[in-house]
């Protein structure tokens, strides 16, 4: 790294040398100052300054020595994971799901509330604020604890956190969710989509690490997409990338329909009735093997077009339906194959429904490193 600042921006240099001293040492070995230095690129003098300065806001602690060293031990430091608490909300048609992190993403505590489908936008609101407390109650931590908030929602998000549009859940549409959020935590929040927080999470902790390119299909009790290009999360011009399932002909809006006629047939229409169809389907019944062949067929339609589009390394099948991807991805390749010039590897989701909530964490891990760069401390 250039120690020289190109314009005079000696503020600038600072944040810059701070990002590169954070970056290696978020890995699970503690550094010495130089070590440090050697990675970074920094003088050992200022890899000193800024570790001096990090230790000062409580973004880095020093490692004691190891037991029985001899003379004067070389002074150690580590990313000081617990410095903070990051929360994740999943804000979906059927649950609440609420994390409570430390700064490494690692879950402390979990919450999570079943709502009803058809539940208003007050209704809802309120289940997100028992769902939150509770979480926060089993972390011990309180609101002012919470340094950022990532909140994951149906539908189109603008940037300030507001739900522009909601098919699935009409009454949803226009709620100031980030407004509401910062009621219950005074932090920074920030709102997104939740199958775009998903593909976030596959690339943060889930299958598609490796992967620059992806297609991430949520397969649940609807259906979308969220697109990771050059290892970037693809929102596009106002957001609404990946949302092709609003075309009809891309058969996304049907696809459940072909489920539901199989348990209406069945009288299988409790809460569980989709993995009834998938256990059926698994268990070589001919008609719910004829009902997921006919859901997959659609699903291949819209899938088929992103990756035309995009020519994706990886498809990540995540969402509530990951579960029983086993009597899915076999029948979504031939799919592919049919309609594709080439069908990318596909892979599933090891976060089932929870991957929501942990793209949710990389969110508000994301505006608190943003916040290193900008000079602040949360």
């Amino acid at each position: 790294m250039t120690e020289e600042p190109a314009g005079g921006d000696l503020s600038r240099l600072r944040q810059l040398n701070a990002v590169a001293v954070l970056r290696e040492l978020r890995g699970d070995q503690p550094l010495t100052l130089t070590e440090l230095s050697k990675r970074t690129g920094l003088s050992r003098a200022s890899t000193e300054d800024v570790a001096r300065d990090l230790l000062g806001r409580g973004w880095l602690a020093e490692v004691a020595p190891a037991a029985g060293s001899v003379g004067r031990p070389a002074r150690r430091y580590r990313f000081n994971a617990g410095a903070g608490r990051l929360l994740g909300v999943d804000v979906g048609g059927h649950k609440v799901l609420a994390l409570v992190t430390d700064l490494d993403g690692e879950v402390i505590s979990q919450a999570r509330l079943e709502i009803d489908a058809t539940a208003g936008r007050r209704a809802r609101l309120a289940a997100l604020d028992r769902c939150v407390a509770k979480a926060l109650r089993k972390a011990s931590t309180g609101a002012d604890g919470i340094w950022a908030t990532g909140v994951a929602t149906t539908g189109l998000v603008d940037g300030t956190g507001k739900v522009m549009l909601s098919d699935s859940l009409p009454e949803w549409s226009g709620v100031d969710l980030a407004a509401h959020v910062r009621r219950l935590v005074p932090g920074p929040v920030r709102v997104e989509n939740d199958c775009k927080l998903a593909a976030l999470a596959e690339t943060w902790r889930g299958v598609a690490r490796y992967a620059k390119d992806v297609v991430f299909l949520l397969a649940g009790l609807r259906t979308g997409a969220g697109l990771i290009i050059d290892g970037k999360l693809h929102r596009g011009f106002a957001n609404w990338s990946g949302e092709i399932g609003a075309l009809p002909a891309a058969g996304w809006q049907q696809a459940p329909e072909h489920l539901h006629t199989w348990l209406e047939r069945t009288g299988a229409v409790e809460a569980d009735g989709f993995e009834r169809v998938f256990g059926a389907a698994r268990g070589g019944d001919e008609g719910a093997l004829a009902a997921v062949d006919e859901y997959v067929q659609d699903l291949a339609v819209g899938a088929s077009a992103l990756v035309l589009t995009l020519d994706p390394q990886l498809v990540v099948i995540g969402g509530g339906f990951s579960r029983s991807a086993d009597v899915m991805v076999e029948p979504l390749r031939r799919e592919l194959d049919r309609w594709c010039l080439r069908t990318p590897e596909i892979r599933v989701s090891a976060f089932a429904d929870e991957g929501v909530a942990l793209g949710a964490v990389r969110l508000a891990l994301d505006e608190v490193e943003s916040s290193i760069t900008d000079g602040l401390r949360p």
